[in-house]
């Protein structure tokens, strides 16, 4: 999978520190206060979705994780983190990992995906405001966004566990 001289790749436990490290330069170390880790903890990322791009010279470019999550009984993909790094900013790679991430998705039967974040940026990737889906407070409601069949799908988003 290469794409304007960036190789996407399934990130692996050798990359993890890396990604970390990536996360703490774009959000901060403090990142890990927002309500939607909370979503996070003690759950596995989905790995076939958690999706590195590195340049040809191995350096991570950017990066992008999701968690699986629980809402109004169904499961739901969770994206994000994803993260570019300050120099590769500009250059598309966050979109490059958004369409991999995407196609991903589809590929491994998700049928829906939500994430929280600016609608006109990932509008062009198909999100929208999703209505009666609850992020734990305090997320501002229109930042709560899905792709995917959400038809009557509603509720407080959970932990993936709480799905039976």
């Amino acid at each position: 999978m290469q794409q304007a001289a960036l190789t996407m790749a399934e990130e692996t436990a050798h990359d993890w520190w890396e990604v970390e490290a990536l996360y703490d330069l774009c959000f901060a170390p403090g990142r890990s206060a927002l309500s939607s880790y909370r979503l996070r903890d003690g759950v596995s990322p989905i790995a076939e979705l958690c999706i590195t791009a590195r340049d040809v010279d191995g350096i991570l470019a950017g990066a992008v994780r999701n968690w699986p999550v629980c809402v109004g009984g169904q499961m739901a993909v969770l994206l994000g983190p994803i993260a570019v790094h300050p120099t590769r900013q500009g250059e598309g790679v966050a979109a490059l990992l958004m369409r991999e991430c995407l196609a991903l998705a589809k590929q491994h039967g998700w049928e829906r995906m939500m994430l929280v974040g600016d609608a006109p940026y990932y509008g062009r990737f198909g999100f929208e405001k999703l209505t009666g889906v609850e992020m734990p407070p305090p997320t501002n409601p229109d930042r709560v966004l899905g792709l995917g069949d959400w038809n009557g799908i509603a509720g407080a988003v959970t932990k993936a566990s709480d799905c039976k």
